[in-house]
């Protein structure tokens, strides 16, 4: 038998390793920028046209190459940052594998002018396919000049399912604003087709965040920083009413290199409980700095995934100091009650209570002297107590009819409670051809009986739901009139957002918003669809973005479900409210026509059944 294993070519290999560190043009500017950052580089031009597939270049100011090392720099495995294994535990530098230079050669024509620091002649290097085409001497400046050129020339397929050119810099934009913060020290040129995206000069932390987001970013964050043996965190924290139900902005990094830790950002988010929404994410810009002995990123070749030797105490540590941080700056929101599913509460009057009753005060009365001898009037915990206020007898008087008011109260629940035990008649359904009774609980539910047991129904989600699914057959397919608003609202987008955005703006138009564009990412919403007058508008875009961003649902798909969910919300039957025999029939009549019938659009459930072995488990 022959021999079958061979040794695959430098240029296969290269072509393989590519597939895993260069994923699209976002990954090709993470890795030339830090190895600028590496080479302590403090000014970073970035140039880019059709979204990184026509050029790709990227320009700095430091310690530069000699022709050796250039030449050298693209064989695969050839690094200046390590040298043994043990190094990989202690590293410094943001690079460490070797691959990159290799990996981009491989699939991209490159061509590189470099100058050592202190040198006075550079070199120029061109190299095809990981080919190394021509070497020559050179003037050039200080530092390195890439241009990769024709990304996935030879690797079509990778080339056709690159998305279009406006995700592609908007992934873009993500990278580099991961890149530029947590470098704040740097100056960034981000230049796209002769358009600058971004110029960035260096200065603090707060300075850069305010530069890359925005100044109304400055108002929506606190600083944090905790300083321990294990760890030492610096940043900010987002105030609990600036938390985003979409493209929340939440960075972690960690020892100069940004990382994604679920299980510190479920740290940080545990700490807004009961401070927003469920659907909601704070935003948080913090920097880890550790030793790197106590860390390992050679996890995952894109080096956002790091373990940490003391993730339990660290989480610990995290947790404390959010919640001191939100304290000390006393950003907790007063107390807002959600009455979107709160049953109504019906009010509650005193017999004969015409007007409050009158107190005279004294002027020179002090609620914390308020004793024959002046002495402040404090419990054991020390807080300030009030003497016993003395009412007139009209207030403690007529208890026969309080009681009986009482009395009329307690049998008017009793008879409503009734219901439930069939003292009114029921509305009927069939299942399987038999009549079957179907019951309201509390003006909030609807009990019926199934072929799998009892079916408890929640009224206001079923009826959402059955309006949602009209108004989809209703929209699709057809334009939706707009309407003006009489004060046009001014929205501000981030790069990244502008750049998606832009490609979106016609389905907007066809979806019934009017949008104007004002200047750099500041838009103007002139009209909108009916139905969304009380509506978050810059959340709603904020929601089509994301999800065109992610590739999921089409434009126009994804913002008539926002306008359908929102009309459906405001037209769906209220909690409290008492219905009418047949209006129990229609609406479980209608609901059981859907073919989603166990959620809501966004994802609640609108019924549960308990079963007859789940009932007999309870007796």
């Amino acid at each position: 038998m022959s021999d079958v294993i061979k040794l695959l070519p430098d240029s296969v290999a290269n072509q393989i390793a590519a597939g895993e560190v260069i994923q699209r043009p976002a990954s090709v500017i993470k890795e030339l920028v830090e190895n600028a950052i590496d080479a302590q580089a403090t000014n970073v031009q970035i140039v880019l046209k059709d979204a990184g597939r026509t050029l790709i270049q990227v320009i700095d100011n430091g310690c530069g190459m000699s022709d050796t090392d250039a030449r050298l720099a693209f064989e695969r495995h050839s690094t200046s940052k390590i040298r043994n294994a043990d190094d990989l535990f202690s590293l410094q530098t943001m690079g460490f594998r070797g691959e990159a230079l290799a990996s981009i050669a491989a699939i991209s024509h490159i061509e590189l002018r470099t100058c050592a620091r202190g040198s006075q002649l550079g070199t120029k290097l061109i190299i095809n396919a990981s080919h190394c085409e021509s070497q020559e001497p050179d003037v050039c400046p200080e530092g390195c000049n890439f241009m990769i050129k024709d990304l996935f020339f030879n690797v079509p397929a990778r080339r056709k399912f690159l998305k279009s050119n406006q995700v592609e810099l908007s992934n873009i934009i993500k990278e580099f604003e991961k890149l530029a913060l947590v470098n704040y020290t740097v100056d960034f040129t981000l230049t796209h087709n002769g358009n600058v995206l971004y110029k960035l000069v260096g200065g603090t932390f707060r300075q850069r965040i305010v530069a890359m987001f925005g100044n109304n970013i400055d108002q929506q964050i606190v600083p944090l920083t905790v300083d321990t043996t294990l760890v030492k965190i610096t940043g900010f924290i987002g105030k609990p009413e600036n938390a985003r139900k979409r493209s929340a902005m939440q960075y972690f990094f960690v020892n100069g290199r940004y990382m994604r830790h679920p299980y510190f950002h479920k740290a940080v988010n545990s700490c807004y409980d009961e401070l927003i929404p469920d659907d909601a994410q704070p935003n948080y810009f913090l920097i880890f700095d550790v030793d790197p002995e106590t860390i390992d990123v050679n996890i995952h070749p894109t080096k956002t995934e790091i373990k940490f030797e003391n993730e339990m105490p660290i989480w610990q540590i995290i947790s404390a100091a959010v919640k001191e941080t939100l304290g000390r700056f006393s950003v907790v929101p007063s107390i807002d009650f959600d009455k979107e599913d709160a049953p109504e509460i019906p009010a509650f009057s005193l017999p004969h209570a015409t007007t409050p009753p009158k107190i005279n005060v004294d002027s020179n009365y002090n609620p914390f002297k308020d004793n024959a001898n002046g002495d402040s009037m404090r419990n054991d915990s020390g807080y300030a107590t009030h003497a016993p206020q003395h009412y007139g007898s009209d207030a403690v008087t007529n208890w026969e009819e309080l009681y009986k008011n009482f009395e009329k109260a307690k049998q008017e629940g009793i008879d409503e409670f009734g219901e439930m035990d069939g003292n009114e008649p029921a509305t009927a359904i069939k299942v399987d051809e038999e009549p079957v009774e179907i019951l309201q609980f509390n003006n909030r539910y609807l009990i019926t009986l199934s072929q799998d047991g009892v079916l408890v129904i929640d009224q206001h989600r079923a009826h959402l739901a059955v309006i949602y699914d009209r108004l989809i057959l209703q929209i699709d397919g057809m334009n939706v009139v707009s309407q003006r608003v009489l004060f046009p609202e001014v929205i501000h987008l981030t790069p990244s957002q502008n750049a998606v955005f832009e490609e979106i703006e016609p389905e907007m138009e066809k979806a019934g918003f009017g949008v104007s564009r004002l200047s750099g990412g500041d838009w103007s919403i002139n009209s909108i669809p009916p139905g969304l007058d009380n509506v978050d508008i810059m959340e709603l875009i904020n929601e089509v973005i994301a999800s065109v961003s992610n590739g999921g649902l089409s434009v126009k798909e994804k913002i008539f479900e926002n306008i359908a969910f929102t009309i459906s919300s405001k037209a769906a039957i209220p909690y409290g409210r008492k219905l009418q025999n047949e209006e129990k029939s229609s609406l479980v009549a209608d609901w059981m026509s859907l073919n989603n019938k166990k959620y809501t659009p966004n994802g609640k459930i609108i019924a549960i059944t308990i079963s007859l072995d789940q009932l007999s488990k309870m007796f």
